[in-house]
């Protein structure tokens, strides 16, 4: 499979617009930059990108990564009518250690937020990582957040993450409690 070419979909619901999640571009470093002054997004993460130099810098980061086999980091994006896409709702990742369960990551733009956003676009995630690395033996993901992320935790348990353990914190990187939520891919019955 080649993966420079990954486009994941998921579809449109009443009350939002359906999702393109692709790997994230140079020329989203403008937008991007909008995203990281976002309070929410600075509470929640360690998104360092501040102004258009640091968005342009982390985007050659993800870059890097991806061409790597890292981490398979993803723009959400609004679908529209002929193929085309609308505006940045957010980012999605597929950390890949080897050996080990996959880790992955997501926050959203303030517009996306309460829309389902964030689900939609972790089920395509997950369904796709369970799919393109199947043959590399990945068979659990785990989804981390401080435990007052209410927000993230009902994520996680829409998109069939249960709760696992409760991580003490480990200052400075993790001040707070982390829920650690894991799925395992679905193995088939006979």
């Amino acid at each position: 499979m080649d993966l420079t070419v990954v486009r994941l979909t998921a579809p449109a619901t009443a009350t939002a617009p359906g999702l393109l999640l692709r790997p994230w571009r140079p020329q989203d470093a403008p937008a991007l930059a909008g995203l990281g002054r976002d309070d929410a997004v600075r509470r929640w993460t360690s998104f360092p990108v501040e102004d258009e130099a640091s968005a342009a810098g982390w985007l050659r980061e993800q870059a890097d990564a991806w061409e790597a086999g890292e981490r398979y980091a993803f723009a959400v994006t609004e679908r529209q009518a002929g193929g085309g896409e609308g505006g940045l709702l957010g980012h999605l990742v597929l950390k890949r250690p080897r050996p080990g369960p996959g880790e992955v990551g997501y926050w959203t733009a303030a517009p996306a937020r309460g829309r389902g956003v964030a689900s939609r676009a972790l089920r395509a995630l997950t369904e796709w990582a369970f799919a393109a690395f199947a043959a590399e033996g990945l068979t659990r993901l785990e989804l981390l957040h401080q435990v007052d992320n209410d927000a993230s935790c009902r994520v996680a348990r829409a998109c069939g993450y249960g709760l696992d353990a409760v991580l003490p914190a480990a200052p400075p990187a993790y001040p707070l409690d982390g829920h650690l939520h894991v799925r395992a891919a679905r193995q088939d019955t006979a």
